[in-house]
């Protein structure tokens, strides 16, 4: 891995940020912490910008770095074959959930403008005013997780991994310590990743009741939190989900995330 990487991080101060920042410096890359939420002036800029953050930092500063951000597809979770969810899961706009009259998993795809839990009907959604009518979210049914954890892969294969829940409540442990580690595993490699960034977070769990495995979400490896992880092994999927945009391979050109419409 070469040296001249900066790895750029919010300020915000979180347990993987360090944790990343910690991985980053040990192999002599540069690590700078934005105090505002604008990129530095190119001319005070170090080479090779990496980002850690949410995604609406992400959004505000990723241009002004010359940022590539890869994350999933919008509909990637939804496309997915039943074996893989076992659960019911569409993509709509936000307007088209509100119109929904039963109780439902509602969730961004790709970011935090609300949050996601189950909501008894769409009546109870963000209105208009709050989130633009034509967000994409995608719409569950109701499925309760025995077992949660978190996978960051990079070129198809899990660099890291970590439990990160039991029904429902944090409980935290790196996969290499957990009894279930084999069948995790195994489900892992069940993923297409053909559908996916070479460089993203994907969580998996096994359903209470029936013990079937099922995906439970995608997630942009430079916005996750790496829980039990190992840090190194983390930081070399952000280091490529989160790469300058000149370097973004052809493959994952699809999976680049859209810059925002900037507003001063």
């Amino acid at each position: 891995m070469s040296t001249s990487r900066t790895l750029f991080l919010s300020p915000r101060l979180t347990a993987t940020g360090q944790a990343l920042s910690g991985a980053a410096r040990r192999r002599g890359l540069h690590v700078e912490t934005l105090m505002t939420w604008r990129a530095p002036d190119a001319s005070q800029r170090l080479p090779g910008a990496s980002l850690y953050a949410g995604p609406l930092f992400a959004d505000a500063v990723s241009r002004g770095l010359g940022l590539g951000l890869l994350e999933a597809a919008p509909g990637w979770l939804a496309g997915l074959p039943p074996e893989l969810t076992h659960r019911g899961i569409e993509l709509m706009t936000v307007s088209e959930a509100r119109g929904l009259r039963r109780p439902a998993f509602v969730k961004p795809p790709n970011d935090k403008s609300f949050p996601a839990r189950v909501y008894p009907d769409g009546s109870r959604l963000p209105g208009p005013d709050a989130v633009d009518d034509t967000t994409p979210v995608l719409v569950s049914d109701i499925v309760a997780f025995d077992v949660e954890y978190r996978l960051f892969l990079l070129d198809g294969e899990v660099r890291t991994a970590s439990r990160y829940a039991r029904r429902g409540a944090l409980d935290v442990a790196a996969l290499d310590d957990d009894p279930l580690r084999g069948e995790v595993l195994a489900f892992a490699a069940r993923l297409p990743m053909a559908t996916l960034p070479s460089a993203v977070v994907v969580d998996v769990g096994r359903l209470s009741g029936g013990g079937e495995w099922a995906v439970v979400e995608a997630n942009a490896a430079w916005a996750s939190g790496h829980y039990a992880g190992d840090a190194d092994a983390a930081l070399d999927v952000v280091l490529r989900a989160a790469c300058p945009a000149d370097a973004v391979g052809h493959r994952d050109a699809r999976f680049l995330r859209a810059s925002p419409h900037r507003v001063d």
